[in-house]
């Protein structure tokens, strides 16, 4: 489910899954879409999307969550300029001490959540017809999810059997994963439908394989910030594991900053293009692998369709 509308998964094409063109820090509380000028914003991101079309990619997940800097309005801008498939999500972003969470969020039930982000889906966004094509949630990583977070996880269950969108929560660390995947489980969800954000935050590789066994979606996505020897190990693993096939990669990057002058540093979108496939390529990896990684899972990670349990 793009911008534009649905396609089908096969016009996907290259795809990087998690990034960001503007994210606004404020908080939920002060966020508003006249913090930012859309020319400018436009003007900033738009040689970054030329970029990386043409390297090849096709379709790009915009990750900014609601209260954090979603804009449609800009969306929709950047989809009909790049000519790339843009993907936009519905959902509440609980990490970061639930700085970006709407007031509401503390006192609705799972129920009343699922059905604003239901609604979202069914009826468009904010009075627009862009309907979101994942839902995005975030966590904070403790020893146990508090029962904000919990409620948050059980609220996207709800809409992806309604929906059949898939559930993309920032988490990292793999205690957390597995706490998110055993709740999705409960209300009948199964890890197929569930995006593990950040997975490159857990140290232990093999917990990586764990999950991807299970049928979750592994993504190692802060590949805009460096660490790229860290990167191919962890994907190698899982290639050795028999296990890329659960695999998604990205950046992380973009990051347009209201209030900074032009809209702070800017990190652009080639790192895995440009860093990482060299590294990949040397230690064997084929243009079967690249495919696999980049085209083939994500148009199956994102495919709008329920996964029961």
């Amino acid at each position: 489910m793009t911008i534009k509308g649905p396609i089908d998964p096969s016009r996907l094409g290259m795809s990087l899954i998690h990034e960001h063109f503007l994210v606004d820090f404020i908080g939920a509380d002060k966020i508003g879409t006249s913090n930012w000028n859309l020319d400018e914003v436009t003007e900033k991101v738009m040689p970054y999307l030329a970029e990386i079309k043409k390297l090849g990619v096709k379709s790009v997940f915009e990750c900014t969550p609601d209260f954090l800097g979603r804009d449609i309005a800009l969306l929709k801008i950047l989809a009909q300029k790049s000519g790339l498939n843009i993907v936009t999500n519905t959902g509440y972003y609980g990490a970061v001490n639930n700085k970006y969470l709407p007031k509401w969020a503390f006192t609705y039930t799972a129920e009343q959540l699922a059905d604003r982000w239901i609604r979202e889906f069914e009826e468009g966004i904010d009075s627009s017809n862009v309907r979101p094509g994942f839902i995005k949630t975030g966590v904070d990583a403790g020893k146990t999810l508090s029962g904000l977070h919990r409620k948050l996880l059980q609220a996207a269950a709800l809409t992806h059997l309604k929906t059949g969108l898939t559930i993309c929560s920032h988490t990292g660390l793999a205690s957390a994963a597995f706490e998110e995947i055993e709740i999705l489980q409960s209300m009948g969800v199964h890890p197929q439908a569930f995006v593990w954000v950040h997975a490159q935050g857990e140290n232990n590789k093999a917990l990586h394989t764990k999950a991807a066994r299970m049928g979750t979606w592994v993504s190692l996505d802060g590949i805009g910030w460096g660490g790229f020897e860290n990167y191919a190990d962890s994907i190698d693993l899982m290639k050795a594991n028999g296990v890329l096939n659960r695999l998604l990669i990205s950046h992380d990057a973009g990051w347009y900053k209201p209030g900074e002058p032009n809209g702070g540093d800017f990190k652009g979108y080639t790192n895995i293009f440009k860093e990482l496939m060299p590294l990949l390529k040397k230690r064997g990896f084929t243009e079967t692998d690249f495919e696999q990684i980049l085209v083939k899972n994500p148009a199956e990670a994102f495919t709008v369709r329920v996964r029961a349990a």
